[in-house]
């Protein structure tokens, strides 16, 4: 019988040894590249510094307490990490800051309100809660009525953005007189004032933050916070803008109107833009008629051609702080 040479078994014997050690190689390799990836992930993924105070209407607010801390940790890291939703706040607030700034400070309202705004409708003019709240105020229909607002099957003046900031500010200016604090007057407008006032005396505290509510109410005055700390440093929280790609203000010039008009859709036309850019100039509008046998006055924006094209070498950022350019 003829056995094998001890070459040939040397060379079975390598050809294994290397078939076992090339799988463990790749094996270990393959672990490697996980892991890096799996550090890079985790490096790029931090949460946001929680400073020691923020302001409202330039009244400080000590964010030291453990509480107070973690509830705007959470919100700042809710508006940081919604890409698309706070990227859209930005956008849209260079369209409408510019025209409800000026009410507001008309009215003697603190500034720090168009973050209530904001965090209300998400600066969506045609927000509507399932409760039947609307417009950028997210006002009831009674109150709105109460404030002055026309509300029907036709016209809701709650999405038009000048009278429904403007009945915001009666609303505001009311709550202040009750409650002497703007904190607190934040707070009623989510919650409503008699429920706050009661809260107050229940509690026995005098400050809105050291108030136990409904975590709706809770969350609301310190979303606030949040979404001012992002609008003034965006860039600080990972959102880097350019002035183009802001919304703008869209012009129009108006036309004053005291009778019935039958036809939206004819209007429009004779006007040289359709029904669909009519509705968007003047959200207030409900339907394809304007009834108007009182003979009020109405306000119509008609958008002008140009400004109905983007041209992004004419964007303005409202506040240079959102841009990097």
């Amino acid at each position: 019988m003829k056995y094998p040479s001890l070459r040939y078994i040397l060379t079975i014997i390598t050809c294994i040894s290397v078939g076992l050690t090339i799988p463990m190689l790749i094996g270990s390799s393959s672990i490697k590249v996980e892991q890096q990836s799996i550090n890079q992930s985790i490096s790029t993924t931090t949460p946001p510094t929680i400073p020691d105070k923020l302001t409202f209407d330039n009244v400080s607010i000590d964010l030291r307490r453990y509480d107070r801390r973690e509830r705007i940790d959470r919100e700042l890291m809710a508006f940081m990490f919604m890409h698309s939703s706070t990227l859209q706040l930005i956008k849209k607030a260079n369209r409408y800051f510019p025209i409800v700034e000026p009410i507001l400070k008309e009215n003697g309202i603190p500034d720090d309100f168009k973050y209530l705004m904001a965090i209300e409708s998400n600066l969506n003019v045609t927000a509507r809660s399932p409760a039947g709240a609307a417009g950028l105020w997210q006002i009831m229909p009674q109150t709105a009525r109460e404030l002055g607002l026309e509300v029907n099957d036709q016209i809701d003046e709650r999405y038009n953005v000048e009278k429904s900031t403007r009945a915001a500010c009666k609303y505001l200016k009311k709550a202040y007189a009750k409650f002497g604090d703007w904190m607190l007057v934040s707070a009623s407008y989510n919650a409503g004032q008699a429920r706050i006032s009661s809260l107050l005396e229940k509690q026995q505290v005098e400050e809105a933050m050291d108030l136990f509510m409904v975590e709706e109410t809770s969350r609301y005055m310190f979303r606030i916070l949040a979404v001012k700390e992002i609008f003034n440093s965006p860039r600080k929280f990972g959102f880097q803008l350019k002035s183009e790609q802001l919304y703008p203000v869209i012009p129009y010039h108006t036309e004053t109107v005291t009778t019935t008009i039958n036809d939206l859709s004819n209007y429009a036309k004779s006007k040289g833009i359709t029904y669909a850019q009519l509705r968007d100039a003047n959200q207030w509008m409900r339907g394809q008629t304007l009834p108007n046998k009182s003979g009020r006055r109405y306000i119509i924006n008609i958008p002008t051609q140009e400004g109905m094209y983007y041209n992004p070498n004419k964007i303005k950022a409202h506040n240079k702080n959102w841009v990097i350019d």
